[in-house]
């Protein structure tokens, strides 16, 4: 049955409809890029942050799809009045509970999405998984890889090495990996991995490299 492009673009709309609208002045541009950050990279954002402040994933704590880590969203280099504003489920925490929280998020399987100024800077990003996160959910059903920068790294798979089990499979937020039909090794799609290296830490018998892009 074809689809009903006024039910889509409905359904389009309610996922949005939590957003803040702006309006954006003609001629202003206007430049805030998504980006994966792997695990060492985002580990460096906190580090380098004047302030940390951590509050709940809008978008797992609405849609309840999955029991992965919820207090996952971090806002940098802002006073915590100022981001409580926002959000009251937010509280400044040091950068020893920064990382720890970062650490189980990432062992949970979430991807870390930045969000990357003109300048360059991060000041916000969150833990974000496919079956919660509008945007990662969308990334994926439309295949649109222009929509987020990837990391600074890309899974490589060491086949001499690999057992078959299947892990890297099943943990790919990008369905990078493709399982074997006849019970081989897995196969990696190099221009699906978005280096958010979930399947390399989560190798059994390491695997997977992580290599520079």
């Amino acid at each position: 049955m074809a689809e009903n492009p006024e039910a889509r673009a409905q359904e389009i709309a309610e996922k949005l409809s939590h957003f803040t609208a702006l309006t954006i002045p003609v001629q202003v541009e206007v430049d805030v890029k998504h980006s994966v950050v792997n695990l060492e990279e985002a580990k460096r954002l906190l580090q380098a942050a004047k302030a940390i402040n951590l509050g709940d994933c809008y978008c797992r704590k609405t849609n309840k799809n999955c029991d992965r880590p919820v207090n996952t969203c971090l806002v940098l280099n802002h006073p915590i009045e100022k981001v409580k504003e926002r959000d009251e489920s937010f509280r400044s925490i040091t950068l020893e509970q920064a990382l720890e929280m970062l650490e189980a998020s990432h062992k949970a399987g979430l991807v870390h999405l930045a969000y990357r100024n003109k300048d360059g800077i991060v000041n916000d990003f969150c833990s974000c998984c496919e079956c919660c996160c509008w945007f990662l959910g969308a990334l994926k059903e439309y295949d649109y890889h222009d929509g987020v920068l990837e990391s600074s790294h890309i899974a490589k798979h060491r086949s001499d090495t690999c057992i078959g089990c299947g892990v890297c499979v099943e943990k790919c937020p990008f369905d990078a990996w493709t399982a074997s039909e006849n019970g081989g090794n897995p196969a990696l799609n190099e221009a699906n991995c978005f280096g958010c290296g979930v399947c390399v830490s989560g190798c059994p018998v390491d695997a997977i490299a992580f290599e520079p892009r």
